[in-house]
């Protein structure tokens, strides 16, 4: 094992050490679930009176083997891990002490806790919720997103614990699933979110030198041409944080009112030379 595998096993144990904390201290002692599986292993859990874990061990089973088939074998055996190492901890956080009984509280802190714990078994490449798995899939072949197609399949798994837990409950625990989902976010792609900038200005050179010295950042000129073949003004390539997004639209305006200026999410960022020098093309 080298040390990135090693590195994203630590990962995705913490991930699932944050959900147990969540799910044992917060959510179920309350009556509140999460979405997925894990939601449903809750209320069997209370039906049944069986230990949550064995109900996200089978559970899982048949998306894990689904997984395997279609999304190899690595994903599989960090999948593994992930979710044995979920029911592993919530046995043994079981029986800790009711952190509060206020159940907006639980609902707020409970989601933070199974998001950001979600959130760092998928960056680390893993999953704890076999819907994740059927979502990926079912993307492939139809015009929904991922997220959407896990808020439909939720939507339906959150509706069943008002019949199980009673309404005031499920809407409680809708609170937890949005505090969940947008932890997750932030946990996977980090507070500094990063944003491809794309700028067409004839004061291309002029606005390329301030974002470099405000931001440090690396700036790509490109040579653009339009469909009817003329040369149009100078284009710039860079990544910012979102953090600088309303500082660099300023310095755009105060350099060229007219420039052309388009901003988009920018995901897994790679290389450390896009802070550094001004680079032409």
């Amino acid at each position: 094992m080298n040390f990135t595998q090693l590195k994203n096993y630590v990962g995705i144990l913490v991930g699932a050490l944050a959900a147990a904390i969540g799910l044992e201290s917060f959510l179920i002692p309350n009556q509140l679930i999460d979405g997925g599986i894990v939601g449903i292993t809750i209320m069997l859990s209370h039906l049944l009176h069986m230990p949550l874990g064995v109900f996200l061990v089978i559970l899982n089973i048949p998306f894990i083997y689904l997984g395997y088939l279609k999304l190899g074998k690595a994903f599989a055996v960090t999948s593994c891990f992930s979710i044995a190492g979920l029911a592993l901890l919530t046995g043994l956080f079981h029986h800790w002490p009711l952190v509060t009984d206020d159940p907006i509280l639980a609902a707020v802190f409970g989601g933070a806790a199974v998001g950001f714990g979600v959130g760092m078994v998928i960056r680390h490449g893993g999953t704890l919720d076999g819907t994740e798995i059927v979502a990926i899939l079912i993307d492939r072949r139809t015009p929904f997103s991922v997220g959407e197609i896990i808020m439909f399949m939720n939507f339906f798994i959150i509706g069943s614990a008002g019949l199980v837990f009673g309404w005031d409950n499920a809407m409680y625990s809708l609170i937890a699933y949005f505090v969940a989902y947008k932890v997750i976010d932030v946990t996977v792609e980090g507070l500094d979110q990063s944003k491809a900038v794309w700028i067409i200005s004839k004061e291309y050179d002029r606005i390329g030198k301030e974002i470099q010295k405000e931001f440090g950042r690396k700036v790509t000129y490109i040579n653009g041409q339009t469909v009817k073949g003329k040369v149009s003004d100078g284009v710039i390539l860079s990544v910012i944080t979102r953090i600088e997004e309303q500082r660099l639209k300023a310095i755009v305006n105060d350099c060229d009112s007219s420039a052309f200026l388009v901003i988009t999410n920018a995901h897994d960022v790679m290389g450390k030379n896009y802070k550094a020098g001004i680079h032409a093309e």
